[in-house]
């Protein structure tokens, strides 16, 4: 009985890793397009693996759902059979790395489904079903019941499935998608359905990690954290679940090992703590404290979660020709660096794997600049952690869309200002996203500028929008309309410029606004082998060799340390990478070639950052 036994459970075994085996070969990256050096280390079987959400961590209690999933795309009015073949989660379904290559349109829905097993570790706590990212409209269902709906495509979400799971074993899950892509008034980022020019491949599904996790009932949701370097206090909001009167959540800060400061919460109100001998953030200093979030009921610690933060201060002040300045811990730093896009000619919105996350702003910080603009997108939790922990500065902005509405002139202090006007529909996904997306990298303190539009791209209601947003959190600046029509409203006036720096009036804009060169540069050099195609690639200004592109760049560079001289606080330069026909990026789209010498870049680039500028006091 007892070898009937073995070979039984041998024969298990063996038909699980011919399973296996057969799902892996079921998979490949669809050719035709250039790829990642990463894209060859991805494996099937292991997806992006590392926790997702490094700002809020409970390591132990988690299980990934990232790999094959079978999918369907079909039309809206009947639900297909899920079973056309196999998509690697979280790519895109467009793009080449989730081995179906296909676009779905208005018209159509993306169906998923997978199963899994809840691990036995998790027994008895409350399962939360969490995806990333998803775009646009995401219905989930278990087990052959409606979980909930999410509209957004770049804000994470969840849902308690516990009420929806099978006593035991496998677990059916469905995800639903529809995107409309340019056909529809949500936000949507550079993506359209006829890709040319600075317009991206659409971008639909799930293209963030998906995971469970296993929870106390009575657990911390989330918290936020806003530190004041004036006062040496930190501040931090915890959001608790399901906590009963008595209950509390202590929070204590550490540096390494030593303890600096605690505090008890009833769970929803805000604790201040305060931090002697504080240590300010920054990019030549990234220092982060620990942070332990415990709740106690009835003296038991039933939930921990591990975080951090930072000390650090974004503002605006007057230098002494009386010229507003952007001020980091109450200090002039000229803030340098890349429009970046974030997007992968293999993963489109998803980076192959975590290392070549981390990649490009490894990059950016060897290449001497300190900060990243990051375009009309949204990054998973992880690339904000990597500019956390290595100091570099982000201007966040909102993904735009809703392009396609009619203007309506506007009175105002600029003769060319106007506003779009939306409809009620669109302004209220507006809305709901930008705060989404507000509230959840609220606590990364790499981010210091909030940017709600750019180049007039669904400008609407602007000095609204702008105020909204600062109330929204007013520890951060905004700038309201980088390179878009200028408002008596936020922290920064921003010009775009191609090809050469150029900056805002400081006599005009000045004495009420700090003046920033939002875009500039575009220098153009495709490289044949690395190309998203072959003819009709382009850069606002183009070189055939890097020598040439090399001297034009320094020029530019020289142009600047004249414009900091007489008033400009921060410029951003036209790109980090090629995508897709734009090829005036520092590196190629596919990141195998560097367009510039680092070690030459970062040399020219510190002479900006030391340009003397006195604050006023």
């Amino acid at each position: 009985m007892k070898k009937l036994s073995t070979i039984l459970s041998l024969l298990c075994i063996a038909a699980s890793l011919n399973a296996q085996q057969k799902a892996s070969q079921s998979w490949a990256p669809v050719k035709g397009k250039i790829s990642t050096p990463w894209a060859d280390e991805l494996d099937s079987k292991n997806v992006l693996p590392e926790y997702p959400r490094p700002q809020f961590e409970r390591s132990n209690n988690w299980k990934s759902l990232n790999g094959l999933w079978d999918y369907a795309i079909g039309s809206k009015t009947q639900k297909p059979n899920i079973n056309q073949g196999k998509i690697l989660v979280p790519f895109a379904v467009e793009s080449s790395l989730s081995g179906v290559g296909k676009t779905v349109g208005k018209d159509s829905l993306l169906w998923y489904k997978t199963t899994f097993t809840v691990p036995s570790t998790l027994k008895g706590k409350e399962i939360l079903l969490h995806f990333g990212a998803v775009d646009w409209r995401t219905t989930v269902t278990l087990n052959g019941k409606e979980v909930g709906k999410h509209e957004g495509g770049f804000d994470p979400f969840s849902f308690n499935i516990t009420p929806f799971l099978n006593k035991s074993g496998a677990q059916v899950l469905t995800v639903e998608v529809w995107d409309p892509t340019d056909d529809g008034p949500q936000p949507r980022g550079k993506q359209v359905k006829k890709p040319e020019g600075i317009w991206y491949t659409p971008v639909t599904g799930i293209w963030q990690s998906v995971w469970i996790e296993g929870v106390n009932r009575a657990h911390v949701d989330h918290i936020k954290t806003t530190p004041d370097i004036d006062r040496s206090t930190v501040e931090i909001v915890p959001f608790a679940e399901n906590i009963a009167a008595g209950d509390q959540v202590k929070i204590s800060a550490w540096d390494g090992k030593n303890k600096v400061a605690e505090a008890m919460s009833d769970g929803k109100s805000a604790v201040q703590l305060k931090i002697e001998n504080q240590k300010l953030w920054s990019p030549a200093n990234p220092f982060l404290y620990q942070l332990k979030i415990e709740l106690l009921s009835g003296n038991k610690v039933v939930d921990v979660v591990s975080s951090y933060f930072a000390m650090r201060k974004t503002s605006i002040g007057k230098d002494a020709n009386g010229i507003q300045r952007m001020l980091l811990n109450n200090e002039f730093v000229f803030q340098y660096g890349p429009l970046d896009q974030g997007w992968w000619p293999d993963g489109l919105y998803t980076a192959p794997t975590d290392k070549a996350l981390k990649f490009d702003i490894d990059k950016t910080k060897a290449m001497g600049f300190n900060m990243i603009r990051k375009h009309i997108k949204v990054e998973p939790a992880r690339w904000y952690y990597y500019c956390d922990l290595e100091g570099m500065l982000v201007w966040q902005d909102m993904p735009s869309g809703d392009l396609g509405n009619r203007w309506e002139n506007r009175p105002g202090v600029f003769d060319h200002q106007t506003d779009q006007k939306r409809s009620a529909e669109s302004e209220a996904y507006y809305r709901k996203e930008w705060t989404a997306i507000m509230e959840t990298l609220h606590n990364f303190p790499s981010i210091v500028v909030w940017t709600p539009f750019n180049e007039a791209w669904g400008q609407f209601k602007t000095v609204e929008i702008a105020k909204w947003t600062k109330e929204k959190d007013p520890s951060r600046l905004v700038n309201t309309a980088s390179g878009g029509n200028f408002h008596p409203v936020g922290d920064i006036i921003d010009l775009h410029n191609y090809p050469h720096p150029a900056m805002p009036s400081p006599d005009y804009f000045g004495k009420d606004y700090a003046l920033v060169l939002g875009e500039f540069g575009g220098l153009g050099l495709p490289i044949d082998g690395h190309v998203w195609q072959q003819k009709n690639n382009w850069g606002y200004q183009s070189f055939k060799n890097n020598t040439d592109l090399y001297n034009k760049y320094a020029e530019f560079v020289k142009r600047t340390e004249y414009l900091i001289k007489i008033g400009l606080s921060a410029g951003v330069y036209t790109q980090t990478t090629d995508v897709e026909v734009e090829t005036n990026g520092l590196m190629t789209y596919d990141r195998k070639v560097i367009k510039f010498d680092e070690a030459k870049l970062k040399e020219i680039h510190s002479k900006l950052y030391q340009v003397p500028v006195a604050i006023s006091k």
